[in-house]
This record gives structure tokens, C-alpha cells and sequence, in this order.
């Protein structure tokens, strides 16, 4: 296996459009990322120019320390597992997953392409020498469809499986090449969900089991957690933030990533933050209050030093750090909708106001609820449902901070 290097790569295309920008990131050796990032933010252009199906604009890309930027793919010594499985439909699956090992042992052997020029190979002193390469190419078939569980199927034609069997075949392709780097461009997308399960945990086993490193392009934020030791999220042709899945989630660099990582929204809050004698107060729809002694009081201290004046931020909360509370700073919320997960329950709620009467004739009271809308979990059990109030309260020690303009995190390490 080998490392793969990017530096300052770049791809305009012909019309002018700029798909990859100054883009540069090294994957070690064994180390298993994934590039995740919405449709057309340039991660799948990416990965065609690390494979060379794509050609830079700029920009070097290094596999095992050599210089490939100008290397045609076929000499690349990489593999690469397609979204749509790419199969040959004519073949068996024994004959997909040998066919590149074949191809190659028929050059070796003056060959060429495979049905044509084979007398060359049966000269007396390398005819016995072909024969054993042939058999071990049947060794590697045979334990790799036994390691992906299609030794069962080895006769069978592409049509004649289920999408998680061609899959498999796809990935056995790569596999038995035993190649310097493995790259996937979003090969679980046409599964159910169920399936897609499935085969994570079974990419994980064969990522640990072939000690391989491993790019692999997704748009499914689950996907990018469960599977990468590090994360690479990209947004308009650029790497915002590579790091460790809980690094990414827990403290994103900025708006957009906060935003895109999660199974659930992240609550947002616009206000402005000043100093108020020992004590950071946050005024906003949703207001907060950091004094001495507060989980991190003193890097929001040390945000604030010098500045007299009140500052714009948006303030960010995940679902898990609000829960219910009848405690001094609490926040009285209007229920909207419920969802009911089977291990938890989602709450979609709105921040209330002071409840106000119309007219003094009118007796029903008019709740003055205010748009800020709030998202958090409860046990699957919770009794709640829409309409209902209740007091919430939000864990200010994972509260993050950004700068409205800019959108970074004014709180990151």
C-alpha cells in the first residue's frame, strides 16, 4: 500500500467552470478518508484526478511517493469501485473478477489482447510458468469471493444478481488487483438502506483486514462517519475542514460544515454577545449567560478582551445538548411536530414569548411564539405532543460560536 498526496491541485473545465480549487491533502499509508461533501462541490472530480480519469489543471498528485500527475491509470496501481458496479455483462463473475489479472499475465506474455497472439505463450520454456500464474490468478478469485461471500456465484452472469451481489463483485474486482490505493466513488448509493448498512461494516472489515488505503467519495454525511478515520468535507471545489469524525461533528470549522455534519439539523441563533460587568451575556431570541466558573468562560473572556462594544455572532447547539429542564434559565418552548425515531424521539419546537390577551372581551389567550425554532431528543418514550410546553434547557459547554460574515468558528482550537 502506499500514501497519496495532493498539492494544489486544480480543474477548470473547458467552459470555464472551476470544479477543484488549490485543493491539497495527504492520505498515509493504510488510512482510510473519506471526501464527503454535497452534489457537485468538486469531491467525485477529485477522485477521477487521483485515478487518471481526469486530467488537472494544476497541481501535482503523488501514490507511493512517485509523481503520477501525467501517468496513465492503467499505471497508476490503484483500483477504483464504481457507483454504477461497471461489470462486464457478458462475463461471468469469475471472468469479471479476473479479467484485469488476465489481461495483464497475457501481456506479460507477449499476448496483447487476450485471443490474439497467444502461441507466443506456449514456447516450451514459459509455457509451465504461464500456467502457474494462471492458477494463483484462480487462488486470488476464489479467497476473495470467499472473503466478500460470492464464492457461490462464480458462474453466474451480472444480470442474475441482486445490487448488493453486483456490489460485492465490484469490490472483489478491486480487491484481488491488491492494489497500492483503493478508490470508491459513491459505490453504495444505489442500495437500500438496509443494505448500505451491510456493506459499511463490511468495507470496514476488509479496510482493517487489507491494512489498504482507502479514498472513498460520498454524499451521505452517515457514510463519511461510520467509515473514515478522517473526514474531508468539500463545498464549491474546496476542502473546508479535514479531521477525525467526532473532531468534525463536535467542532466544525465554520457555518457550512456545522450545517452539513449531523444525522439532525444543528439549532442556529443570530444575536450579539458583549461583556456585562463579570458576566458574558448573549442577547437573542434565545438568551444565554456565561459567568465565572461557567464551562468555558474564559476562552469567550478571551474572545471579548478589549472589545467595548456588543459583537454580532450566531451561536450553534446540536439536538443532544438540550434537554429538560425546570432549573433557573430555562427556555419555555411550543411543540410543533414530533418524530417518533423508535429509539428516540425528535422535537421540533418553536421559543415562546409572554403569553398576551387580545381584548379584554376576548377570553382566549394568544400565545406570542416566536420563530426561533428549536430541535432536540428525548427518550423514545417521552410523552409529548404537539401543542404541549415545556422547559428546556441547553448544555453551554458545547455551545459553538461563529462570526456571522465569515461563518468560522470563533471557538475552534
Amino acid at each position: 500500500m502506499a500514501t497519496v498526496l495532493l498539492e494544489s491541485v486544480n480543474k477548470r473545465f473547458p467552459d470555464g467552470t472551476q470544479a477543484v480549487t488549490d485543493v491539497s491533502i495527504e492520505i498515509e499509508d493504510q488510512e482510510f478518508l473519506v471526501l464527503v461533501g454535497p452534489s457537485g462541490c468538486g469531491k467525485s472530480t477529485t477522485l477521477r484526478i487521483i485515478a487518471g480519469l481526469e486530467g488537472s489543471t494544476g497541481g501535482v498528485v503523488r501514490i507511493g511517493g512517485r509523481d503520477v500527475t501525467n501517468v496513465a491509470p492503467k499505471d497508476r496501481d490503484i483500483a477504483m469501485v464504481f457507483q454504477n458496479y461497471a461489470l462486464y455483462p457478458h462475463m461471468s463473475v469469475y471472468k469479471n473478477l479476473s479479467f484485469g489479472l488476465t489481461l495483464r499475465l497475457n501481456r506479460l506474455f507477449g499476448g496483447g489482447v487476450i485471443g490474439r497472439g497467444l502461441r507466443k505463450i506456449f514456447q516450451p520454456q514459459r509455457a509451465s510458468e504461464f500456467v502457474r500464474q494462471r492458477e494463483e490468478i484462480g487462488n486470488k478469485v476464489r479467497r476473495t469471493a470467499l472473503r466478500l461471500g460470492i464464492e457461490h456465484l462464480l458462474d453466474r452472469k451480472p444480470h442474475q444478481l441482486s445490487g448488493g451481489e453486483r456490489q460485492r463483485v465490484a469490490l472483489g474486482r478491486a480487491i484481488v488487483r491488491n492494489p497500492a490505493a483503493f478508490l470508491f466513488d459513491e459505490p453504495l448509493s444505489n442500495l437500500d438502506a438496509k443494505l448500505r448498512q451491510q456493506l459499511r461494516v463490511e468495507l470496514k472489515r476488509l479496510h482493517r483486514d487489507l491494512k489498504a488505503t482507502m479514498i472513498y467519495v460520498t454524499h451521505d454525511q452517515v457514510e463519511a462517519m461510520t467509515l473514515g478515520d478522517r473526514v474531508a468535507i468539500m463545498n464549491e471545489g474546496r476542502i473546508l475542514q479535514v479531521g477525525g469524525p467526532l473532531e468534525v461533528y463536535q467542532r466544525p470549522a465554520n457555518l457550512f460544515v456545522a450545517k452539513f455534519i449531523g444525522n439532525s439539523p444543528i439549532n442556529l441563533c443570530p444575536g450579539t454577545v458583549s461583556k456585562v460587568g463579570d458576566r458574558i451575556e448573549f442577547e437573542s431570541q434565545i438568551p444565554m449567560t456565561w459567568g465565572p466558573g461557567c464551562p468555558r468562560f474564559d476562552e469567550l473572556d478571551a474572545l471579548l478582551a478589549g472589545s467595548s462594544n456588543a459583537r454580532a455572532v450566531v451561536v450553534g447547539f446540536r439536538a443532544e445538548d438540550v434537554g429538560l429542564a425546570e432549573s433557573e434559565g430555562a427556555i419555555e418552548v411550543e411543540v410543533t411536530e414530533v418524530d417518533r425515531l423508535g429509539e428516540s424521539t425528535m422535537v421540533h419546537s418553536r421559543v415562546c414569548g409572554l403569553p398576551i390577551q387580545k381584548s379584554k372581551e376576548d377570553k382566549l389567550v394568544q400565545k406570542n411564539t416566536i420563530q426561533q425554532i428549536v430541535l432536540f431528543r428525548l427518550e423514545s418514550d417521552a410523552e409529548c405532543a404537539s401543542g404541549d410546553r415545556l422547559r428546556v434547557k441547553i448544555d453551554l459547554e458545547r455551545v459553538l460560536w461563529f462570526d456571522p460574515d465569515s461563518g468560522e468558528n470563533l471557538l475552534k482550537e
